[in-house]
């Protein structure tokens, strides 16, 4: 069974990635870095990691229910 991808809240439209953000390594383990926009739905993934930026308060944000 697969684990489901990372959710990571922000306040901003404009979200970066690496893969590797928590990993002490840093981006050697991770991925390049890609700059993501979050749209009209609330939300981003990255197309490397499957991570998942919510932008807090929007359409997407389960936690502000």
């Amino acid at each position: 069974m697969m684990n489901p991808p990372e959710t990571v809240y922000t306040d901003s439209h404009r979200a970066c990635c690496d893969g590797a953000t928590d990993i002490r390594a840093g981006a050697a383990l991770g991925h390049p870095r890609v700059w993501l926009e979050i749209d009209e739905k609330g939300y981003v993934e990255c197309g490397y990691c499957d991570r998942r930026f919510v932008l807090k308060g929007g359409p997407a944000d389960q936690q502000a229910a």
